[in-house]
């Protein structure tokens, strides 16, 4: 396991592992450029049933946290998590990868099961609501906080029939409102990496670097 770049399983709950770009193991900063986008990936390993997500975290040359980027398995089953970025200045920015678990999806899948076939109904909606309302309070006013609260109300409102009170939880704006501001749950951050982003020119130069004239089969003049 990489010291730099992974988060010590013995210590937090969601590993996360083998975080890349990485350069001599974090010692050195990846290179990109201004405006270029990258792609940053990372291994995560959730607990149990546990329903993992993950963002990535660029943080400028001041220090200062831009709004994350949410991260996607790469391949079903294989625990790979990607994102793309794109540093928006040159300078030294660093960067992070954080893990956490994702109860509202794990509540979605099992209540999924269990409503339809009636198993423990009163008490998956309840704890449904209960995940709603927890959810709400990380959602800024305006951002449909109180289409998240609707929800709860209607997953406890016992005069509807179980089916009606989880497909409120399921409505497109109720998701769309979480997946923007989820409920984030042991939340595990990796060990920041260091970032160097340089101006347009110097992908040329690299480029430049990558191809001498030596290579390009002609051959200069004697001296």
């Amino acid at each position: 396991m990489d010291a730099i770049t992974d988060a010590k399983s013995e210590t937090v709950r969601i590993p996360v592992m083998d975080v890349r770009p990485v350069v001599d193991r974090g010692r050195r900063p990846a290179k990109a450029v201004v405006g270029e986008t990258f792609q940053v990936t990372a291994t995560l390993f959730g607990e149990g049933h546990d329903v993992v997500g993950a963002n990535v975290v660029l943080c400028d040359p001041s220090g200062r946290p831009g709004p994350w980027t949410p991260m996607r398995e790469l391949a079903p089953g294989t625990d790979r998590w990607g994102a793309d970025v794109t540093p928006s200045a040159t300078g030294h920015w660093t960067y992070r990868v954080e893990a956490w678990s994702d109860p509202v999806t794990g509540w979605r899948r099992a209540a999924g099961v269990k409503v339809p076939a009636g198993i423990d109904v009163g008490l998956v909606l309840e704890e449904g609501a209960a995940l709603h309302e927890r959810a709400a309070a990380g959602v800024p006013e305006g951002a449909g906080r109180d289409t998240v609260l609707a929800a709860a109300d209607t997953l406890r409102d016992d005069s509807l029939p179980p089916a009606e009170r989880f497909a409120a939880a399921l409505a497109p704006e109720v998701a769309a409102t979480l997946a923007e501001h989820p409920l984030r749950e042991r939340l595990t951050p990796s060990l920041p990496l260091p970032l160097l982003v340089e101006r347009e020119r110097a992908l040329y130069g690299a480029w430049y670097e990558f191809f001498p004239r030596s290579e390009s089969g002609q051959v200069d003049p004697p001296v």
